[in-house]
């Protein structure tokens, strides 16, 4: 077997084996093999092939795999009502456990009280819970 062959197969094996790993090493290794099997193919020598292979690895492993794995572990961006939990509203309207009104982020919203004892005098600041359909879960320190 020619030394491009070689290269290519141990390519195709390490990119194949990333399946089984998921964190990014055996692709980038992969590649890099890959890289080699095309320096072998233009007929470069063994020694080329190797630094074509280490070049490519360090540089796969150090530089591309993190940026790759901070895209692949980005949390999802939190939209619309789910956007709202945690967030501080102010009193409106009185709110208890049966109703109320808040203003979140300039918005007034329905609200009622977490704790069902609760009730909440206009001008306090209370914490986003929940959203439960169009109203506001909310909750005030006591």
């Amino acid at each position: 077997m020619t030394p491009a062959l070689l290269w290519l197969i141990a390519g195709v094996l390490l990119v194949g084996a990333e399946a089984l790993s998921g964190d990014f090493v055996l692709v980038m290794l992969g590649a890099a093999a890959l890289g080699a099997a095309g320096s072998s193919a233009l007929g470069m020598p063994l020694g080329v092939d190797v630094a074509v292979f280490a070049v490519l690895a360090l540089g796969l492993v150090l530089l591309a795999r993190p940026a790759i794995k901070r895209r692949m572990n980005q949390t999802e961006l939190k939209t619309n009502a789910d956007a709202l939990v945690g967030k501080h509203a102010q009193v409106e309207s009185a709110v208890d456990a049966h109703g109320g009104r808040v203003r979140i982020d300039g918005q007034v919203w329905s609200a009622r009280a977490l704790d069902e004892t609760q009730v909440i005098e206009v001008g306090r600041t209370v914490t986003v819970v929940e959203i439960a359909g169009a109203t506001a879960v909310v909750w005030a320190e006591p």
